[in-house]
């Protein structure tokens, strides 16, 4: 692997979760089985919000495009980690690995700009009732997306822009099953004190950051629906417990990986498996649970594919 008359890693070789064979296929069969479970459960709510007028309003648009960037981000790697189970030497070129940080963060960086502006809907809706149809239309809700995307997108090349002119020339073990920026830049063949800063401040602060507003405006919200006697009370108020919820669940693994010095830590691997594949799938499926509406539409789409199917 020569490049001129220095040394060039081309490819970093991935520990896995487990290097115990029997525990590698367990591990293959659980993680299958969430996936093939929950993977249908999430196109089945972007269909329903899709063929259902009763479910044409601008919170319902937002969750669809939250389970659909979920999707994206679950097909990130997964895929490859069920793939090498059955490999012996787990391995990821360089080029492979950029694009896997790529994606992870303007996926990431994208929901969490689409929260964001799901907080400003259910603001919104709560304390302007009257001007939320004029206010929140087709138009800025095509809007509220785009600049979630855009801005995920500003934010992923930030990252890689930064990753692309380091040397990795020596070690080239990933204690993991996947690429991400806390473990690449500690491989790199320089002095990265000063990157590191500029990573937690592009990740770790800002994700805290949006956490911490988020909390203050739905704490903001659920003070003014208990306060409001309207007949809509008990729906606002169960919309926003259950954004709360998939705030915690979203946000409480970001911020272990990226709000702490770029170490080594015995819950890493669990915590990357819980913000890469289990939470992003589970984030429609609380919304749904908590639902009736959504779960009566579900139900009569599933009525109507099951008749058509047997015509």
């Amino acid at each position: 692997m020569l490049q001129g008359n220095q040394s060039m890693v081309e490819e970093f070789v991935l520990l896995g979760l487990s290097q115990t064979r029997e525990v590698q296929l367990g591990l293959f069969l659980l993680f299958l089985l969430f996936y093939s479970l929950i993977l249908p459960g999430n196109i089945l709510i972007i269909l329903t919000i899709q063929k259902e007028p009763q479910l044409s309003s601008p919170m319902y648009f937002f969750l669809a495009n939250l389970a659909f960037l979920d999707l994206c981000y679950c097909s990130i790697t997964p895929p490859k980690m069920l793939a090498d189970f059955f490999s012996s030497h787990k391995t990821i070129s360089y080029k492979g690995c950029l694009v896997q940080i790529f994606f992870l963060h303007w996926l990431g960086g994208s929901e969490v700009f689409l929260l964001i502006g799901m907080a400003i809907d259910r603001y919104v809706a709560i304390c302007h009732p009257l001007r939320y149809t004029s206010l929140i239309s087709k138009v800025v809700c095509y809007i509220l997306v785009l600049t979630s995307w855009c801005l995920g997108f500003m934010h992923s090349i930030i990252q890689v822009i930064l990753i692309l002119p380091l040397p990795f020339c020596g070690p080239n073990e990933l204690n993991n099953f996947f690429c991400d920026i806390t473990q690449i830049i500690k491989l790199a063949c320089t002095d990265i004190y000063a990157l590191e800063y500029i990573m937690f401040f592009n990740s770790g602060l800002a994700t805290l950051m949006c956490f911490i507003l988020l909390l203050i405006s739905y704490g903001v919200l659920l003070v003014k629906v208990r306060a409001d006697s309207t007949k809509g009370k008990s729906k606002a108020f169960s919309t926003c417990i259950t954004h709360i919820i998939i705030i915690f669940i979203m946000f409480g693994p970001a911020i272990y990986v990226y709000c702490r010095p770029f170490q080594e830590f015995p819950f890493d691997k669990v915590v990357a498996v819980f913000h890469t594949v289990v939470f992003p799938l589970m984030n429609p499926m609380i919304y749904t649970l908590r639902n009736k509406e959504i779960k009566q539409a579900m139900l009569k789409l599933l009525g109507k594919i099951k008749v058509q199917s047997r015509r």
